[in-house]
């Protein structure tokens, strides 16, 4: 009996630490929908608790601010951004004949953009809170040296400072086309369609001749 007493004793607080982060997932979901509708300076903890369908007490049980559920959720997002990038810049997809290599590096990415539109509020809004940002450059830095590796293996007789120049191209490239679709919401396949053509058409001519490296 005393064992089994401590063992119900001990579950209580494992039963209500559940609770509490689903509670705070639910609370960085709704503040999800709430960037994504209206921005991150004209989001506020009034209208993200009212989306959870919770209190704002409750919702500052778990979050001071404003900013600190920004932060949480920008976490949140870049961790699985960062699966989706590993997926598609993989060594598999670079051996692709480079149309197919195209579609098979931007479709995953554009879908996470397309299914996590705070995303792009958090990342690339002006007035997001700095700890977002940092940890958004500083993930833009291992994506440029990730393409930079790529086009490497393509090129590895060309200078180092000039595959620098390429990638960074192809990455302003990628979210010029991110930005435009986020402004066309009602014609996203065609503006998908265009931003693959512009980075097929910037890609071909410095790697299309180029056999795509072995496995």
């Amino acid at each position: 009996m005393p064992d089994q007493a401590q063992e119900a004793a001990a579950s209580k607080p494992r039963r209500r630490q559940a609770r509490g982060e689903r509670r705070a997932a639910q609370l960085l979901d709704a503040a999800a929908v709430v960037f994504a509708e209206v921005g991150y300076t004209a989001a506020s903890t009034n209208a993200i608790a009212r989306e959870a369908g919770v209190s704002p007490g409750t919702l500052y049980q778990f979050f001071p601010n404003k900013e600190a559920i920004a932060v949480e959720l920008g976490g949140r997002l870049l961790e699985q951004w960062r699966t989706t990038n590993g997926r598609a810049l993989s060594p598999e997809n670079v051996q692709l004949p480079l149309a197919q290599m195209v579609d098979a590096m931007v479709d995953p990415l554009l879908e996470f953009n397309s299914r996590n539109p705070a995303f792009h509020v958090l990342m690339h809004g002006p007035d997001s809170p700095g700890q977002v940002t940092e940890a958004f450059e500083t993930l833009h830095g291992a994506v440029c040296r990730r393409i930079e590796e790529l086009l490497a293996l393509y090129l590895p007789d060309t200078p180092k400072s000039e595959i620098t120049i390429f990638a960074n191209t192809v990455l302003a490239l990628f979210k010029a086309g991110l930005d435009l679709l986020a402004v066309h919401q009602d014609e996203q396949a065609a503006y998908r369609t265009e931003l693959k053509r512009a980075l097929f058409r910037y890609l071909d001519p410095v790697i299309g001749d180029c056999l795509p490296p072995g496995p």
